[in-house]
C-alpha cells in the first residue's frame, strides 16, 4: 500500500542565531521543498522572528550552510513566510517592519495550515 505524499509542508522555525544549525535546517528544508514544487509555509517564531526584518538574514552565518537570505528568498518566491503574532509583538515587530511578502498571523492560522488535508508540519 502506498502512502500518499503530503503536498503541503508547514515548517516552524523556533530558533535563530542562538541555535544556528537548527535554524539553518528549518530554512533549508523549507527552501528545498519549495524548489521541488511543494506548497510551503515557513513560520518564524521565537528568535527566528528577527529574520523577517530587512537585512537580518544577511547577518546570519553558519559554515557550510547556504546563505539564509537565499533560502528565505526562495521560500518567499514560491511559498509563504509568516511571523507569529505573539513573537512579533514581544519583539515590537509590526507589519510595516517586515520584508515584502511576509505576513504576521497567529496560532489559529498555523493550526489551520498544519491540519489541512495533505499537509505535513515540521518544527525545528
Amino acid at each position: 500500500m502506498l502512502i500518499p505524499m503530503a503536498r503541503t509542508l508547514v515548517v516552524k522555525a523556533t530558533a535563530g542565531s542562538d541555535s544556528a544549525e537548527r535554524c539553518a535546517q528549518a530554512f533549508t528544508v523549507a527552501a528545498t521543498a519549495a524548489a521541488a514544487g511543494f506548497d510551503v509555509s515557513l513560520w518564524l517564531t521565537g528568535e527566528s522572528s528577527w529574520f523577517a526584518l530587512p537585512g537580518r538574514a544577511a547577518e546570519f552565518d553558519l559554515p557550510h550552510s547556504a546563505p539564509l537570505t537565499d533560502l528565505l528568498d526562495a521560500v518567499l518566491a514560491a511559498g509563504r513566510v509568516t511571523v507569529c503574532t505573539q513573537c512579533a509583538a514581544r519583539r515590537d515587530i509590526g507589519p510595516d517592519d517586515v520584508l515584502p511578502g511576509v505576513r504576521i498571523a497567529g496560532a489559529a492560522v498555523f493550526v489551520e495550515e498544519s491540519l489541512a488535508d495533505g499537509a505535513q508540519a515540521l518544527v525545528y
